[in-house]
């Protein structure tokens, strides 16, 4: 999945540190990120935006510490339209995040996803919610703190489930209404406000496709900071008639498959993916 980078790891403790010409800068736009893919993803590097600073008497931009993979640490930072203009004529561009998950290697796309979860945080709390003041920054822990009225705000993580309905050697698959990814997935959704992921599990798979479900299984989980969600993957079965009752307004298609005709994994990154995989072995 998308955090199985080993041999690296990626270290998310939070310090107050200063850049190093290695250290590599994430920056984004509405959508995208600024980077360069020929074999491999290449992300801006401090050093070179240190050196065009000097050399054109400009102020570095403010720089946040992100994480680190390995030696290396990544850093959120605006990207100056000069600076942006000076990189793209070697190559970088912004790319959609819905992109990047194509690109290669995978720590590259973790390390995206990751920093792309922590800049809309940053992004969408730079005002207090409760008085409308400017948030700042905490010295000593990743958090936003208003001055004004004392409000602290941590970075936001939403639960979710992916759901793997079998029965015997089929299972439920579905494929997305109105969404740009059109591959086969599993039934998903978000826990809501005073339910267990258990009963998320339950709720889901009866909103989406009218079946009651039993001999809730949980797998594994796995961070996907493309949306800011904690992905947790169960299965279940049905508890009684598998007749399928499609929301159209979640899903374009959901149907019972053969495990020899569940689609391999081309990517290697989602739990959803895994979760389709781990069954089709099963009767392989």
């Amino acid at each position: 999945m998308i955090q199985d980078i080993l041999p690296q790891h990626m270290c998310n403790a939070f310090e107050r540190r200063k850049p190093l010409e290695t250290d590599k800068l994430m920056c984004f736009s509405a959508d995208g990120i600024f980077l360069k893919c020929e074999e491999m993803i290449a992300y801006p590097l401090y050093g070179v935006l240190r050196q065009w600073c000097a050399q054109k008497k400009e102020r570095e931009p403010q720089m946040i510490f992100l994480f680190s993979i390995g030696g290396t640490a990544y850093f959120l930072a605006e990207l100056p339209e000069d600076f942006g203009t000076f990189l793209r004529q070697q190559g970088y561009e912004f790319v959609r995040m819905f992109d990047v998950r194509r690109l290669a290697p995978k720590e590259e796309i973790f390390a995206a996803a990751t920093a792309w979860h922590l800049y809309v945080w940053y992004r969408d709390n730079r005002f207090c919610g409760r008085c409308g003041h400017r948030m700042l920054h905490g010295e000593s822990e990743r958090l936003m703190r208003c001055a004004d009225c004392g409000n602290v705000v941590f970075p936001k993580i939403a639960p979710a489930v992916i759901v793997g309905v079998t029965d015997g050697d089929k299972l439920l698959m579905t494929k997305y209404a109105g969404r740009e990814y059109k591959r086969y997935a599993l039934i998903a959704g978000f826990t809501e406000i005073g339910e267990t992921a258990e009963e998320t599990v339950q709720r889901e798979v009866m909103e989406e496709v009218g079946i009651k479900v039993k001999n809730i299984r949980y797998y594994k989980s796995q961070p996907w900071g493309f949306d800011m969600n904690l992905l947790m993957g169960f299965f279940c079965e049905p508890d009684g008639g598998r007749e399928i009752h499609l929301d159209e307004q979640e899903l374009a298609v959901a149907e019972w498959v053969d495990a020899r005709d569940v689609p391999d994994d081309a990517e290697g990154l989602s739990l959803t993916q895994e979760m389709m995989r781990v069954f089709k072995t099963s009767f392989s």
